[in-house]
This record gives C-alpha cells, sequence and structure tokens, in this order.
C-alpha cells in the first residue's frame, strides 16, 4: 500500500485539479509558503537567541535581537495569512471533489453492460466504490494537503535543525519512525475489517430497509416476520461487533507501542542533545534554538502522523473506488459509433443465439433462432424460466449473446451505437420500476414533452383513468414518503408503464407481462389496444395468459431456453404439442369456473 500511495494521492490530485485547478493551486501553494516561512522563522529565532545570549549590557543584546524578532513575527503573520488562503480554499475543494468522483462514478454505472450487475463480485466493488470510496476521494485530497502541510513543518525544523548543525537533523526524524508505524498499523487493521465485512453490512442494511420501509411493512406484519428478521439482523451484528471489537483490541495495542516506543526515541533526542552541549560541540544559543524547532517539528509530527494515518486509511477507500472505475471501463465494452436506420427495421433476426448469465451453472438460452417482422406482433411463451424475458433483453440489445447473432436488417447489434440502439426500443418489463416521480414524468421518462401524444398514450395504455382519480392529474407525485405523494395499486401502476412504452416513439415495443396485475376487462382491452398501436412498429409480446395471443402474427414457444415450437395460434393448436397442451389446460381451468389470475 506504501508503493501504491504515491500513485492514488496523484490521481486524486489529478481530480481535484479537474474539480478546481484555481482552489487546488491556492490550497497546494499555500501550504508550501507557510512551511517556507516557518523555516525562516525558525532560523531568525536562533539570531534572536544568539543576540539575547551574547556578552554586553542588557538594553544593547535586546537592541540587537529587535531585527531578527521583526523578522519572527513577519514570518509568523505572513504565515497565518497563507494558512488561512489554503485552508479557505481547502474547504471549497471537499465538495467539488466529491461531486467530481461521483459524477465519474454514475457515468459509468449507467453505462455498464447489463450483465454486470447480475455479477456479485461488481457489485460488492460497486458498494464499495460508492459507499465510501467516493467520499474518502475528498478525503484523500484533504488528507495530502494536510500531510504536505505537516512535511513541510516538520521538514522546516528539520532544515533549521541542519542549518544549525548538520548533527542535529537525525535526531528529530528519529521520532518519526514509531508513530510512523503505528498510524499505518492501526489504518491497515480498519481496513481489512470493513473489507471482510462490506458483504456483511450489504446484508445487514437489506434487512434494516425490510424492517424500516414502507412497501415491505405489511407483508412483515401479515407473516409475523419481525422476530425472524430481527434473528437475522442480531446474527450479522453480532460478527460485525466481533471483528470490530477485536480491531479495537488490536489497534490499541499498536498504538501503544507506537507511543512508547516515541517516548524512548524522544528521551534519546534530548539525551544526544544535552551531550552535544556539555561536549561544547554546540553553544547554548543554538541548542535554544534545536529545542525550539524540535518542538515545533514535534508537532507538525503529530500533526502530520494523525493526517498520514487519515490518508493511508482513505487511500485504501480511494483505491476501492479507482479500482471498481478501471473494472467498470472494462465491463462498459468497446466503443460502437453505427447508427441504425432512422426509420426502423425491415427484420430483427436471431441467429443460433446462446447466452448465460454470470455465475449462473448453464446457459438461459440455447441455440435459439427467431425472426421479427416489422409491423408483426411476435409472442413469446412457455413456463417459468423458459427463458423469454432474456430473449426479449437479447432483442433489444440490453445482453450480448455469448454465440450467435442477432441483426437489424442486415446490421449486427454488436456493431450498433447502444444508446442509439435503445432510442429505437422501447422495453416494459415485468418488474419495472415505480419511479418516484410525477405521472407525468413516469411516461415521458426523460423523452421531449407532447402533450398530445402523452394523452394519446395514457388512453392508450388505460392510464388516463388512472390520472382521472387524482386531484393533480398528471402532476401528482406518486411516492407516499413525500408530502402530497399517491400510492397505486399493482394494476395502476401496470397501466402508467404501458403508457411509458406508447409514448416513446419507437420501432421495437417489447411488453413483458403487461397485463399481470389487471382484471380480465382490462386485460382484453390492453391487448387490443397493443395490437392497435402495432401500426407500422414491431411488438414483442412476453405473457402467460395464452387466449391473449391469438392475435398475434406468429408465436414462439420456449422450453429451458430452446424454442420448442414456433407458428400461428391455429397452427400450433392443430400440432397438437406444448402449446396446445398449455392452452387447453388453461381453457379448462376457464371452463371449470376459475378465476383469471388461477388459469395464469
Amino acid at each position: 500500500m506504501l508503493r501504491r500511495l504515491p500513485a492514488l494521492v496523484s490521481a486524486a490530485v489529478r481530480l481535484a485539479w479537474q474539480a478546481s485547478r484555481r482552489d487546488t493551486a491556492v490550497a497546494l501553494g499555500g501550504n508550501l509558503l507557510a512551511g517556507v516561512f516557518t523555516a525562516f522563522g525558525l532560523l531568525a529565532t536562533s539570531s534572536v537567541l544568539a543576540s539575547l545570549f551574547a556578552a554586553g549590557p542588557t538594553p544593547g543584546r535586546v537592541r540587537d535581537a529587535l531585527p531578527s524578532l521583526a523578522l519572527v513575527g513577519a514570518a509568523a503573520g505572513l504565515r497565518g495569512v497563507l494558512l488561512s488562503a489554503a485552508g479557505w480554499a481547502q474547504a471549497r475543494l471537499k465538495p467539488q471533489v466529491e461531486r467530481q468522483a461521483e459524477t465519474r462514478l454514475f457515468e459509468l454505472t449507467t453505462k455498464v453492460e447489463l450483465t454486470a450487475f447480475d455479477d456479485h463480485e461488481f457489485h460488492n466493488a460497486m458498494r464499495r466504490a460508492r459507499d465510501n470510496g467516493v467520499p474518502d476521494t475528498a478525503t484523500v485530497v484533504e488528507m495530502t494537503i494536510t500531510v504536505l502541510t505537516g512535511a513541510v513543518g516538520l521538514a522546516a525544523p528539520a532544515v533549521a535543525l541542519g542549518l544549525l548543525h548538520p548533527v542535529l537533523m537525525p535526531l528529530l526524524l528519529v521520532t518519526a519512525v514509531p508513530a510512523g508505524w503505528a498510524a499505518l498499523r492501526t489504518a491497515r487493521l480498519r481496513y481489512a475489517a470493513f473489507y471482510r465485512l462490506s458483504a456483511a453490512r450489504r446484508r445487514k442494511f437489506m434487512l434494516s430497509d425490510l424492517m424500516a420501509e414502507r412497501q415491505p411493512a405489511a407483508e412483515v406484519r401479515a407473516f409475523t416476520l419481525r422476530g425472524f428478521l430481527l434473528g437475522e439482523y442480531d446474527r450479522v451484528a453480532d460478527l460485525e461487533q466481533r471483528v470490530q471489537l477485536d480491531v479495537a483490541r488490536r489497534q490499541a495495542g499498536a498504538k501503544a507501542a507506537g507511543d512508547l516506543l516515541t517516548g524512548v526515541a524522544t528521551v534519546a533526542v534530548y539525551g544526544a542533545l544535552g551531550g552535544l552541549l556539555a561536549g561544547g560541540v554546540i553553544p547554548l544559543s543554538v541548542a535554544g534554538a534545536a529545542v525550539l524547532s524540535i518542538k515545533a517539528g514535534q508537532t507538525s509530527l503529530a500533526a502530520m502522523i494523525q493526517s498520514l494515518n487519515k490518508l493511508y486509511e482513505a487511500g485504501l477507500y480511494f483505491g476501492d473506488y479507482l479500482n471498481f472505475r478501471a473494472l467498470a471501463a472494462e465491463r462498459t465494452g468497446p466503443e460502437r459509433t453505427a447508427e441504425p436506420p432512422a426509420d426502423g427495421f425491415g427484420q430483427l433476426t436471431a441467429d443460433r443465439v446462446t447466452f448465460t448469465y454470470p455465475g449462473a451453472a448453464g446457459p438461459a438460452l440455447t441455440d435459439v433462432s427467431v425472426r421479427v417482422g416489422r409491423g408483426e406482433v411476435i409472442a413469446l411463451v412457455g413456463e417459468n424460466g423458459s427463458g423469454k424475458t432474456t430473449l426479449a433483453k437479447l432483442l433489444a440489445g440490453l445482453y450480448r449473446p455469448d454465440a450467435g447473432t442477432i441483426h437489424w436488417d442486415e446490421t449486427d447489434l454488436a456493431d450498433l451505437d447502444g444508446d442509439a440502439l435503445r432510442h429505437r426500443v422501447s422495453v416494459i418489463a415485468q418488474d419495472h420500476t415505480r419511479w418516484p416521480l410525477t405521472v407525468r414524468e413516469n411516461i415521458v421518462m426523460g423523452r421531449p414533452l407532447d402533450e398530445d401524444r402523452l394523452g394519446t398514450a395514457a388512453t392508450a395504455a388505460g392510464a388516463d383513468r388512472v390520472v382521472a382519480g387524482l386531484a393533480e392529474g398528471y402532476d401528482a407525485l406518486l411516492d407516499r414518503r413525500f408530502r402530497g405523494g399517491h400510492d397505486l395499486s399493482g394494476g395502476q401502476w401496470q397501466r402508467i408503464a404501458a403508457a411509458r412504452g406508447f409514448y416513446r416513439d419507437a420501432a421495437l415495443v417489447i411488453f413483458d407481462e403487461p397485463t399481470s396485475a389487471l382484471d380480465a376487462r382490462a386485460e382484453h382491452a390492453l391487448f387490443e389496444r397493443i395490437r392497435r398501436h402495432a401500426d407500422g412498429r414491431t411488438v414483442v409480446l412476453i405473457t402467460h395468459r395464452l387466449a391473449s395471443v391469438r392475435m398475434a402474427d406468429r408465436i414462439y414457444v420456449l422450453d429451458h431456453g430452446r424454442v420448442a415450437e414456433q407458428g400461428t395460434h391455429d397452427s400450433l393448436l392443430a400440432e397438437g404439442g406444448q402449446y396446445a397442451d398449455l392452452y387447453r389446460l388453461q381453457a379448462s381451468a376457464f371452463q371449470n369456473g376459475a378465476s383469471p389470475a388461477a388459469a395464469s
């Protein structure tokens, strides 16, 4: 870590320089110049003492000391002004550096390939970088400046001692070794505990959210989970506490050893100084100035050791931040500049596609081929875990296949710019996000606002009825955690999500279980609207409710990650295969009086 520390400090200072050149220059330059005036003041102090200890009448010795005394005062005053300016710049620099570091982090987290979030190690690295690395970026900059101040404050008396007599300089530096070792040892112990507990703390925070947030509160009570959750929390908290108590014990031992050795070193320094004075190697005035320099050096040394401790520890966390940035940069993939045609595509083709999630035992899709024509409604059906959602995400360019290709007309999706492609695609996921925004923002989702298109999209999805029931209309905030916020039912949220898909002027629209929370009448109406919305666009529909896909131009039946059957509703029924079995099973459930939810 000591070998890496200069590189980490350099990276943090570069970040600070990018955040604010002026504040970085003032903070660093002010502390450096303040150190120069410190050394100058100590040397002038030696001249004052030499004048006062000289032979002759006292008034004359005082008059002789006045010029040097004025220099001491001027040096102290200038040093104070410079340190004040540097402190002001340093205080300004901290929020700017944190913002710069956080922005760089989120630029990467929003750009990495989606599979990165399915990787446990990536997720852990991201949490460490976000929760500790970003705040400690500013700490590294701050402590670098503070250590620099302490180093200059230590170097100034050391140089002064060296100028007074060459043998005096090493005496001061001897006292730095024990305290420095103790500081680095305690920082390392604290970081090792943090690294060891990072996964446990993630689980602890997850459990605290489950016990303290509104969304799971009802189920916590309905399933009497209070005892279970508290027990899980205690188990994780016990581990955290044991580790922290062990670290506290070992840190106390390191600090005690460091303090003891520092005391021994200090006694040795003053003993050596006394020996030099007794042996006539240095005069009394030099010895007096040396005592003042040693005291000043030890004060700077104590501050520098404390800052070095914080710098070392912050450097460990900042190292996590830099490591994550490098890891995330690797997961963004190469830059692609090819643009998809502005008017959409004639045919979207997946050819022998295979895909495996990170850490999974086997592939989610194997040798899958599908064809989607412009303006068609394509249905993907199958049992849970058959690969329907994974295939849809591959078609949307959210995942890239491990083998095989997906072509937008003649262009491989792997060659297209990701953002440009996603502007042509709209994906309404089964587990869509319930954004804590207004109704309007939930539907528009960052696209240019077109009130006419907003109203059309809301009507097509049935969300206009949801809006009509809210006093604030499209301006209603959809989050009860904020004053004036509203909570919607699952079906109402599903209508808002569907309106989001209708609003986006996309060539390819993917609906993943868009009616799972709707009643039978609303479900039928939404599927009719989806069919009408497909005019000139392509719709990929994922659903378990096979009665709703009869209008699809083509149906693909997936089974354990493979395409088992394909065709129209009528041709698949005529084949009497898996689709026909599932369809008849659902139909018989309705005929026997089962609810739509039970039938699905």
